[in-house]
């Protein structure tokens, strides 16, 4: 026969009178753990000691009375909820008991059904209570910068960045490729900064249609439109006093451009179909993977508006250029997956860690997490993940650090082998920094005025001179 364990919650009930607290003691001992004081100062010295999920008291007490144990045990033990039991119930005391987070005020004689049922409800909003301060750690624990894996150069680099940035209100432009975990970096800095207790709204700008986008964003009063049967709040309204990421940012039409332009600027918009203005104090974090100065130089997004967005740029590196944090990734997502599959897997072979680290992730963290996923699902338990257990196309990858190429029988023009190398290097690093020149230099390790020049040259200069960085 299978026996359940559980912990039972802890009660410390403080009556002076000793038939009454063995009484509750025997009443109460039935379903829970219960401890007893006779007086005030013995019960906080039980509470210092030990976690108790409720405090019973009577409000007239030797020494200091119940209302002030419990002021004092909210400072010991604050998750502590309590009731007070009293034959002296009075307007004043009650009122004063509540000041204090007590949970309940119960007058003698009471029944002891009546007693079972107050003390049942005091354990279920002290359990709502310990829930809720376990989400929001949580919450700050997955989302605080610390947590963010890497040790690479340019993630330290950002989280220094998070650092410095995060209880500003600067707009924030997070430029990289997509799956490299730009919402992560926002929600961090969201969390990491003092608007981290009001809301967190991502909109994805890509994934909406350009019709409905407006409605989304600044809402709409009702007969708006045909279907518009009531007024509703847009995603800024809801983000009122926190953060709004507007992810794909280059993916928004012209049009709402110029209405986001006015939000950063006054702070206020109308909803759609509305006339009334409507005043927000809100953070706004945008991203995208395109090059957004090649985007205001077709004309397809507002160069102002550019500005105003990328006050603050932050560029996540692609996986590829990170790669020793390669394995970090691996182990955390074997245990995270591991775990979420119920499976038991015995880490991963050197073998298996140098082909990952040789693969260049085109889908950057969110395609190495899906793999390890994957072969978590397929892989026997009590096994480490060797490379015949990762998909053909990663482990017949040849290694970064050889460069492989045929001469022709008839030869090749070296300059220009070197010329169209140069071109593609230069390329790549304006890619992997969002086009801003003067990091696409320091990537390369040359000035920036050359790397114009060579931009120039090559044809490559796709952002006019007063855009340049």
């Amino acid at each position: 026969m299978a026996i359940t364990l559980y912990m039972k919650h802890k009660l410390l009930i403080i009556e002076d009178d000793e038939l009454t607290r063995e009484a509750l003691k025997e009443l109460l001992g039935v379903e829970y753990m219960v401890m007893a004081a006779d007086n005030g100062e013995s019960a906080l010295e039980l509470l210092e000691k030990d976690d108790f999920a409720l405090l019973i008291t009577d409000l007239k007490l030797p020494g200091i009375d119940g209302v002030e144990v419990v002021k004092r045990a909210k400072k010991v033990s604050p998750e502590t909820v309590s009731i007070i039991l009293t034959g002296y119930g009075t307007i004043e005391s009650a009122v004063e008991a509540m000041k204090h987070a007590t949970y309940n005020y119960l007058t003698k004689p009471f029944s002891n059904d009546d007693l079972l049922l107050n003390v049942k409800r005091a354990i279920e909003y002290y359990e709502l209570k310990r829930e809720n301060l376990n989400l929001k750690e949580e919450i700050k624990q997955r989302y605080s910068f610390e947590k963010i894996i890497g040790k690479s150069k340019p993630m330290l680099e950002i989280f220094e960045m998070i650092k410095m940035v995060a209880d500003t209100d600067s707009s924030i432009l997070v430029l990289g490729e997509s799956g490299t975990g730009k919402e992560l970096i926002a929600k961090a800095i969201h969390y990491n900064s003092s608007r981290k207790h009001a809301p967190f709204i991502p909109v994805n700008c890509g994934a909406i249609p350009g019709e409905l986008l407006e409605s989304e964003l600044f809402g709409y009063d009702k007969g708006a439109f045909t279907g518009a049967v009531a007024s509703r709040q847009g995603r800024f309204e809801r983000a009122d006093s926190g953060t709004i990421f507007l992810d794909e940012i280059a993916e928004m039409a012209l049009h709402l451009q110029v209405k986001l332009l006015r939000v950063i600027q006054e702070r206020e918009f109308e909803r759609v179909g509305g006339n009334r203005t409507i005043h927000v104090d809100v953070r706004i974090i945008a991203a995208t993977n395109r090059n957004l100065e090649d985007a205001v130089e077709k004309k397809i997004f507002r160069e102002d508006l550019y500005y105003r967005l990328n006050v603050i740029p932050i560029v996540v590196p692609p996986l590829r250029d990170r790669k020793e944090d390669i394995p970090l990734l691996v182990d955390h997502f074997l245990k995270l997956m591991s775990k979420k599959k119920k499976r038991n897997i015995k880490g991963v072979s050197d073998e298996a860690v140098e082909v990952l680290t040789n693969y260049p992730w085109p889908g950057n963290i969110r395609e190495l997490e899906n793999i390890i996923e994957r072969v978590v699902i397929l892989k026997q338990d009590d096994a480490p993940i060797t490379p015949h257990d990762l998909p053909f196309n990663i482990r017949n990858v040849k290694s970064s650090r050889s460069l492989s190429f045929e001469i022709p029988k008839n030869g090749i023009k070296l300059t220009h082998v070197v010329e169209e190398l140069e071109k593609e290097f230069i390329a790549k690093a304006l890619d992997k920094t969002g086009g801003v020149k003067s990091k696409a230099a320091e990537l390369l390790g040359i000035n920036r005025t050359t790397l114009i020049e060579k931009m120039k040259k090559k044809g490559l200069l796709y952002a006019s001179s007063k855009m340049e960085q």
